[in-house]
């Protein structure tokens, strides 16, 4: 059940509660046993949602969750200040450093990984022509709700605040996570960056990666050496349900503390290269062949694939001159039938083995690299135990044989334009010899 709190306290947050109230169908109910002012008295439920309202600014709202009946998630429906224009944002609520605004120091209150993608994803279905969206790092209070909780704002100043479309598009946003389970397996910690964390954004946006709290730069500065805060780094990674960080900037002795207390930093790259891939695939391939990091990609194949895989090396020199003929062709051909493969070269250039979902599917990967050779060869032929491909060219020895005198003449036979020699017609067919090269598979 998703658990909805708006706050007399706020404007914006009264003009997303009446848009909520006007987009469903709410019944209303009565709750005698709290005050109105901490949620009891009038509330409203619907089809997967309970709304009540409290007297109190959101912040200070610590142990939420118990005024509603025991939900899954819940949203803070809540103004965003700032210099930032029209704007709807998200987030989830804690302190990494001392508390300014409101909940407790170093303390940090359960993220809900899923449902911020999903918020963030429907804000770009709703939101009114002006304003931008994303998300930001975790910055204030409460940090004790009771369950899985965010912040769903709609900012930035005055004029927002009481903007009935902005209002609209923030209540339809929080009316979609419904059905959404807050947390999910695959979310990273983010550590550094700015205050609206442009590249955690970029994750929750570009791959299947969920992104929990997030210490941005000043937060980080705030909750000082990382060895004497080695306990809020831990909660960050509990309070997210992961065991990844992506950390952006050069944060050395964070990563050492991090990897410490038993979690794995990871890149951008690596987020991108695994989306879609099961992660007990990534870790056993990069046992098996190399790391992402060193070069590691992952075929189409790999996304949902939860079998057993084999290990193959592709012909060299059949390899190599495909990526000379067309290295972006022959990586397309190899993408498309491993599960994965090491490249060179920041990834870009295919050069070592592969793994396949059936050793078998070596002999496919074979006829695709040798059908990159056919832009380059007049035949390309596979064979059992080797691909020949054969090109005709010019043969400057078969033109002087035939009394063709070096020059304008050589080159217009290269050209494909016949020539006369002595009132004879030597045709450019008659000056080209087959050039053989035979790679092993």
């Amino acid at each position: 059940m998703l658990a909805v709190v708006v706050s007399r306290a706020d404007v914006a947050s009264e003009r997303i509660g009446d848009r909520l109230l006007e987009l469903a169908d709410w019944t209303e109910h009565e709750d005698g046993r709290r005050s109105d002012a901490a949620g009891g008295g009038t509330y409203y439920r619907t089809d997967g949602a309970e709304l009540r309202t409290f007297d109190d600014l959101h912040l200070r709202l610590d142990g939420a969750a118990a005024a509603f009946d025991d939900p899954d998630l819940l949203v803070f429906a809540s103004r965003h200040s700032g210099e930032t224009g029209p704007l709807l944002t998200a987030h989830a609520t804690g302190n990494v450093g001392p508390a300014e605004y409101g909940g407790g120091d170093r303390s940090l209150a359960r993220a809900a990984p899923n449902a911020l993608r999903a918020v963030r994803r429907a804000f770009a279905d709703h939101a009114p022509d002006g304003y931008d969206v994303g998300i930001e790092c975790t910055h204030h209070g409460p940090s004790t709700v009771g369950c899985p909780s965010l912040f769903v704002e709609l900012g930035s100043g005055e004029d927002e605040w009481t903007d009935p479309a902005g209002a609209e598009a923030v209540a339809r946003s929080i009316l979609a996570l419904r059905e959404t389970a807050p947390t999910h397996y695959r979310t990273v910690v983010g550590f550094g960056g700015g205050h609206y964390a442009p590249r955690f954004d970029r994750v929750l946006v570009e791959t299947d990666w969920r992104v929990g709290h997030v210490a941005a730069d000043w937060g980080l500065e705030a909750m000082g050496d990382p060895r004497e805060s080695k306990a809020v780094v831990g909660k960050a990674f509990a309070m997210s349900g992961t065991e990844f960080a992506l950390v952006d900037g050069d944060r050395p002795d964070l990563v050492e503390v991090i990897d410490e207390l038993g979690f794995e930093t990871v890149s951008e790259t690596w987020l991108r290269e695994t989306t879609g891939v099961p992660l007990e695939l990534v870790g056993d391939v990069e046992s098996a062949l190399a790391a992402v990091e060193a070069g590691l990609r992952f075929g189409a194949p790999a996304a949902g694939y939860d079998g057993e895989f084999a290990v193959a090396e592709l012909p060299e020199e059949l390899l190599s001159a495909a990526v000379g003929v067309d290295r972006e062709a022959t990586r397309k051909a190899v993408d498309g039938r491993a599960l994965a493969y090491d490249t060179e070269e920041g990834g870009t250039v295919v050069a070592g083995p592969v793994a396949l979902a059936d050793a078998d599917d070596r002999r496919d990967v074979v006829a695709a690299l040798a059908a990159v050779l056919e832009s380059k060869f007049d035949t390309v032929e596979v064979r059992d135990d080797e691909v020949v491909a054969v090109r005709e060219a010019f043969d400057p020895d078969l033109a002087r044989a035939a009394g063709v005198e070096e020059g304008p003449a050589f080159g217009r036979l290269a050209d494909g334009h016949p020539v006369e020699v002595d009132g004879e017609t030597i045709a450019p067919g008659d000056v080209r010899s087959a050039r053989e090269r035979r790679f092993p598979r």
